[in-house]
């Protein structure tokens, strides 16, 4: 549980920022509105700090949907979070939003750019994907990627069709779709349909392992999806590899278990293999080692079979010795 410890003098109602409305809140998610704004108004009314258990109580959210939403707003320079210790409690100060001109809402003149041909064309264009008319900020931003990320209007509609296409319609997943693309180094469009071709390829081989294992796509973790690209992009290895390593997985400990299954692949992946065939030399490697040691039992066992059997036995005579154990020796 954290406690989140509010810097800032104590009104009494709780003022919220015109630049916050317009800018910030509509892209963001409803529960991180919610929180922000619960938090401005504790931080008003003069609450010294408020737990993340009180916070989730009051919204009917998780804690972690707390902590996710004051990450968000952060990242977004909204506020300022200093982690106060090691137990997870946090200084939050909230910023003061009349100074938040970007770069692009200084440097981009909208009315401007909408003069220009290719710039309207692909916004409407964008309109027409997405299904809904773009709000100034929305076009602003398409606008800057131009400069900023090097994109073309061709590249950016390319993008927003992608997105669109996997029924994400939302501006900030799209903005975080197009700086994925920038750091993959795309430059045309060219560039960005192999990308999404090498992406889909991965997606396709992920749910194919997933559905081998019985799993549903949504069922699986961020971990559990970087295991997989792992085996596919890094590891290199073809689905019927990965299935064996599955097989044997169920084999030995009856469930699909994502790291049994990954350090069965780790370890083929550190002895260069590649195919079923070095499966089975790697198995046959080790069969010599267990002949000789079960060669060594058999050994050991004929052996002992032999010194018995080589004991030398003597003969007696039991008459003899029944009249000496009834006495009838000494009748004689």
């Amino acid at each position: 549980m954290s406690t989140f410890v509010f810097k800032t003098n104590e009104t009494n109602y709780t003022p919220v920022s015109n630049i916050f409305i317009d800018k910030f809140m509509p892209k963001a998610r409803g529960e991180f509105v919610k929180v922000y704004l619960l938090g401005l108004k504790y931080c008003k009314s003069g609450e010294l700090g408020v737990s993340s258990q009180v916070m989730a109580s009051a919204l009917h959210l998780l804690e972690t949907d707390v902590l996710n939403a004051w990450n968000y707003w952060n990242d977004e320079n909204v506020i300022k979070m200093i982690p106060i210790d090691n137990m997870g409690n946090y200084n939050i100060d909230f910023l003061d939003l009349a100074d938040r001109k970007t770069e692009n809402e200084n440097s981009i003149n909208l009315l401007e750019e909408l003069s220009k041909d290719s710039i309207k064309d692909m916004l409407e264009d964008i309109e027409k994907s997405t299904g809904r008319p773009l709000s100034s900020e929305e076009m602003t931003m398409y606008i800057s990627w131009i400069n900023d990320l090097n994109f073309s209007p061709e590249v950016i509609l390319l993008l927003v069709q992608y997105c669109t296409s996997k029924g994400k319609t939302n501006s900030r997943y799209i903005e975080k779709t197009a700086l994925s693309w920038f750091d993959a180094k795309i430059k045309n469009v060219n560039d960005a349909q192999i990308f999404i071709k090498n992406r889909e390829d991965r997606w396709i081989k992920i749910r194919k392992i997933l559905n081998y294992l019985g799993i549903k796509d949504g069922e699986i973790m961020k971990p559990q999806e970087e295991m997989l690209s792992k085996w596919i992009e890094s590891y290199n290895f073809s689905l019927e590899i990965i299935f064996k390593a599955c097989n044997i997985c169920f084999e030995r400990i009856n469930k699909a278990d994502f790291k049994y299954i990954d350090g069965i692949l780790t370890s083929w992946n550190k002895d260069k293999i590649r195919t079923l065939e070095d499966i089975e030399k790697k198995d046959v490697k080790k069969t010599p080692h267990n002949n000789f040691r079960n060669s060594n039992k058999n050994i050991g066992n004929r052996n002992s079979k032999s010194t018995f059997n080589n004991f030398k036995q003597r003969n007696y005579d039991f008459d003899d010795l029944e009249k000496k154990l009834l006495g009838w020796d000494k009748n004689d």
